[in-house]
């Protein structure tokens, strides 16, 4: 069972995987405005998980609009993810969108296939459904490892890692 990047960034179109467009748009917007609003963050959270995007609505203007604009002064992948994580609506998967629409060549958009993808590599030994920064902190280190190696950005890599798990998983997700 081999790992073909270019064959899986061809073959992401065919997911239900978050768009790179879209998560390019997200990032032009965030770093031009420099904060994003409620209604980005639902959107960008319908995006990334249907179901639990009306969390969003639970968090003030102020909040997301003040958290969102703290997360450009840090520089630190836990502290990025925790502190969107704080914002009801996001957990680390859902957090991972917004830092990887900021850095593309940072940061990967993280979730269970991209996990079950870094175990079946050998990254990683355990099988897991939930995520959190410490998680995130283990995976953007091993996708980043791989995108030196490979010469592809950490997105594209994330992008690969969710199409190979979607290509070769048999049965349910979870």
């Amino acid at each position: 069972m081999s790992f073909d990047i270019e064959e899986m960034l061809d073959y992401y179109s065919e997911t239900q995987g978050l768009l790179p467009e879209a998560l390019e748009e997200f990032g032009e917007n965030y770093r031009e405005q420099g904060y994003l609003t409620q209604d980005q963050l639902y959107e960008i959270a319908y995006e990334s998980s249907t179901r639990s995007a009306y969390h969003v609505r639970k968090n003030s203007e102020e909040r997301c609009r003040k958290v969102t604009e703290n997360v450009l002064e840090l520089d630190d992948d836990f502290s990025m993810i925790a502190l969107i994580s704080s914002l009801k609506g996001f957990k680390a998967p859902t957090a991972s969108c917004l830092i990887a629409a900021l850095d593309p060549e940072k940061h990967a958009v993280i979730d269970t296939r991209v996990w079950a993808s870094l175990e079946r590599l050998g990254y990683v030994d355990e099988r897991k459904e939930t995520f959190d920064a410490d998680d995130y902190t283990v995976m953007i280190q091993h996708i980043r490892e791989i995108a030196e190696k490979e010469n592809f950005s950490p997105a594209e890599i994330g992008y690969a890692l969710f199409a190979w798990d979607d290509k070769v998983r048999e049965g349910t997700l979870h």
